[in-house]
This record gives structure tokens, sequence and C-alpha cells, in this order.
């Protein structure tokens, strides 16, 4: 499966974007889903998973309560939904997909888009 994310930008602190990731492929529909963030001289972390069917979601600690993720299988895009933004969550964004067991593990997990720049301006 290839993923595309889209969807970030410059924003003020307080401020909302919502991220989209584009699959394209066969089955888009059994896959894990996660988005995952890297800021500058920081090693990648997890932001939030959704299983295949949207029944389980996990988020890190840092942004429980201001992100949410969701998917339309029937459109092969998973979302974020960013809330509350704060200076601390400019990162690159990036959505990857897994096989089988859900997991917030990134090093489980098979396909990456190139990434989506978000910048929260103070």
């Amino acid at each position: 499966v290839q993923l595309q994310a889209y969807g970030g930008g410059l924003v003020q602190a307080g401020g909302s974007l919502r991220l989209s990731c584009a699959a394209s492929g066969r089955s888009f529909s059994s896959y894990r889903m996660g988005w995952f963030r890297q800021a500058p001289g920081k090693e990648r972390e997890f932001v939030a998973h959704i299983s295949w069917n949207s029944i389980i979601t996990s988020y890190a600690d840092s942004v429980k309560g201001r992100f949410t993720i969701s998917r339309d299988n029937a459109k092969n895009t998973v979302y974020l939904q960013m809330n509350s933004l704060k200076p601390e969550d400019t990162a690159v964004y990036y959505c990857a997909a897994k096989s089988y067991l859900d997991s917030r593990l990134g090093n489980e997990y098979e396909y990456w888009g190139q990434g989506t720049l978000v910048t929260v301006s103070s």
C-alpha cells in the first residue's frame, strides 16, 4: 500500500488542523493505521493509532483529549484532527500502516507516507 499524508501547515497556538492520509492499493480496510511525528532534533514518536474497523483507538498521553484519529475505509483515508495545538506539537507528521495486530510501535509498521509538516507558532 502507498500512503500520502497532507494537510499540514502553519497555525497559531490554540488552533486546529486536520491531517489526511490517502492510501492506494488493495485492502486498505484490513490495515491498522497510525500517526507518528518527529520534531527537529528528536526521535520519532507515536501519536495515535486506529484499528481496521475503527473500534480501537489509542493516543499518546501528550495528545490525548486534543487529537482524534478516524478513518473512512470507503475513501481509503485516515485522518488526524488536531485541536488546541501547542508549539510542542510542531513536527513532521507521518502516517503508517501495518497488518495484523494493533500496535503503537513504529518499527512494527510496514508502510509509511512521506510526512507533512505542522508548525505551531506561539
